[in-house]
C-alpha cells in the first residue's frame, strides 16, 4: 500500500511541473569602459563593445570588438589631455587597442597624483559618455608584510603570504591588491573597505592575486621557496570599490544556479559598461625564504 501511496505521489508530482520559455531579446552592443589613473602612472583607457551572450568566444570576435577612432580626453583640474589610439599586434590578424598618451602633444599631458580628482570624457559613434574617479589622498600600505611555510601541506617549499595593517581611524577607506609572481604580470586580488575593521590593526594571511580568464588550481595557490613577488596595495575611491566588489560577486556567481541576482555597477553614464578607476599605490618586492 504503501508503494502505491508514493508512486501516487510521483505522479501528481510530475504533473505540476511545466515548462518555461524565456524570450530573450538581442539588444544593441554597448560601450564597454575600462579606464584607470594610477599614481605616478599614465592614464589608459581601453574600450570595446559587448557582445551577446551566446556569441562563441573567440580571438577575432575579441580583436573585433575594440572601439576605434573615439575622442577620448581625460582632466585632472588643470589640464584636458587628448588620449591617442595605439594599436597592438597579438597574432597574423589579431589586434587589441589603448588610449593612453599622446606622446606628439606632451604639453597638457600628465600622470596620477594623490589626492586629486580625474574627469573622463569619450565622444563614440556620435554619443557622450562621462566618467569622474578620485586617487585617494592616502596610501594605506600594510605595516609588515612576511612568509610561513604552507601550513598544513607536506611539500616544506611552498610559502604563504601574510600582512600586518593598521587601518587609518575613520570609515571609508576601501582599497584593491595586486600580486605578482616572478616574470609574470600583476594579477588582482580582493577589494575590501573597513566596515569591519575601521582603525584596527590585525594579521591575515594574505591569497596571491590571480587572472580571472584562467583560475589557478590548488597546488598554484601557493609561493615557493625562492619565488621573487611583488605585491601592491592601491587605495581606491567608493565608486570604484562598488565596481570591483559587485564585478566580482557576479564573476564567482556564474555558474551557479542558486545565486543571488546582480548587476554590476560602474560609474560611466548614458548607458555604458565598465567603470574609470583610480589608484593611489604603493609596492613592496620580497624573496619567499
Amino acid at each position: 500500500m504503501k508503494n502505491v501511496v508514493f508512486v501516487c505521489l510521483l505522479l501528481w508530482l510530475s504533473s505540476c511541473e511545466k515548462n518555461i520559455d524565456f524570450n530573450l531579446k538581442t539588444t544593441e552592443p554597448l560601450l564597454t569602459v575600462d579606464a584607470q589613473i594610477e599614481s605616478g602612472l599614465p592614464p589608459r583607457v581601453i574600450l570595446t563593445r559587448s557582445f551577446s551572450y551566446y556569441e562563441k568566444l573567440t580571438p577575432e570576435l575579441l580583436s573585433n570588438s575594440f572601439v576605434h577612432n573615439a575622442e577620448v580626453y581625460m582632466s585632472n583640474g588643470n589640464l584636458t589631455h587628448r588620449l591617442k589610439e595605439y594599436t597592438l599586434t597579438l597574432a597574423p590578424g589579431i589586434s587589441a587597442s589603448y588610449y593612453g598618451i599622446d606622446s606628439s602633444n606632451l604639453s597638457t599631458a600628465f600622470v596620477g597624483t594623490l589626492n586629486t580628482n580625474y574627469d573622463l570624457r569619450i565622444v563614440s559613434e556620435g554619443k557622450e559618455y562621462l566618467g569622474t574617479t578620485t586617487i585617494p589622498a592616502s596610501l594605506y600600505f600594510p605595516d609588515s608584510v612576511w612568509f610561513q611555510v604552507a601550513p598544513q601541506n607536506p611539500d616544506t617549499a611552498k610559502r604563504v603570504m601574510y600582512i600586518r595593517t593598521t587601518d587609518p581611524p575613520g570609515r571609508g577607506n576601501y582599497n584593491r591588491y595586486f600580486t605578482k609572481k616572478n616574470a609574470d604580470p600583476f594579477y588582482p586580488g580582493a577589494v575590501f573597505d573597513d566596515q569591519v575593521i575601521d582603525g584596527s590593526t590585525y594579521t591575515i594571511l594574505l591569497p596571491q592575486g590571480f587572472n580571472r580568464n584562467d583560475p589557478p588550481k590548488e597546488e598554484e595557490n601557493f609561493y615557493k621557496r625562492g619565488d621573487t613577488v611583488t605585491i601592491k596595495f592601491s587605495a581606491i575611491d567608493k565608486a570604484t570599490y562598488t565596481f570591483w566588489n559587485t564585478w566580482e560577486f557576479a564573476q564567482q556567481s556564474i555558474g551557479n544556479p542558486f545565486a543571488q541576482p546582480n548587476k554590476v555597477l560602474g560609474n560611466i553614464s548614458n548607458g555604458a559598461l565598465g567603470v574609470f578607476a583610480g589608484y593611489g599605490s604603493a609596492a613592496q618586492t620580497l624573496i619567499a625564504p
